[in-house]
């Protein structure tokens, strides 16, 4: 997986977070994950597809997509309701936009779908063929994987 590809989508977490969240975003260490994986509890899922293919998703515990969309809406959510699943979704739509339009300046040219935001405990991503970089952003809300497993087309 190139960096070129990992690049926007770390900038992009990082300058949406800081904006919505009105605080300090601090990055943990990246890691490789190459097999099935548990998720903590909310994902929302985008997938590629063009030049390179694959999907970004973007991992939370429902504790911190409470907090999240709570700082987003002004308001204290305390249930997983319509309005938090709302947010959580643009939350992803509005990273993955940053992203994809420095990609698109690089000259990658792909199409998205939109999010799909999966809730449930024991819940696995599997991706076959496709190595994932996570990269752990840390809020004050809590911490949020951004899981991206992109490739280029073959």
């Amino acid at each position: 997986m190139r960096v070129e590809y990992i690049n926007p989508f770390v900038e992009a977490a990082n300058n949406i977070l800081s904006e919505v969240l009105a605080g300090e975003v601090n990055r943990g260490d990246l890691y490789l994950k190459s097999t099935s994986m548990p998720v903590m509890g909310v994902a929302t899922l985008v997938g590629l597809a063009g030049d390179v293919e694959g999907r970004v998703l973007f991992d939370m515990s429902m504790d911190t997509a409470l907090k999240i969309a709570s700082k987003m809406n002004g308001e204290e959510l305390t249930e997983f309701d319509e309005l938090v699943k709302a947010t959580i979704t643009e939350l992803a739509n509005l990273i993955t936009g940053q992203a994809v339009t420095k990609l698109h300046d690089l000259g990658f040219k792909f199409d998205l779908t939109p999010p799909s935001l999966f809730t449930g405990e024991k819940m696995e991503v599997s991706d076959h063929e496709v190595e994932a970089l996570i990269v752990p952003m840390l809020t004050e809300q809590g911490k949020i994987e951004v899981n991206v497993a992109i490739r280029e087309r073959v």
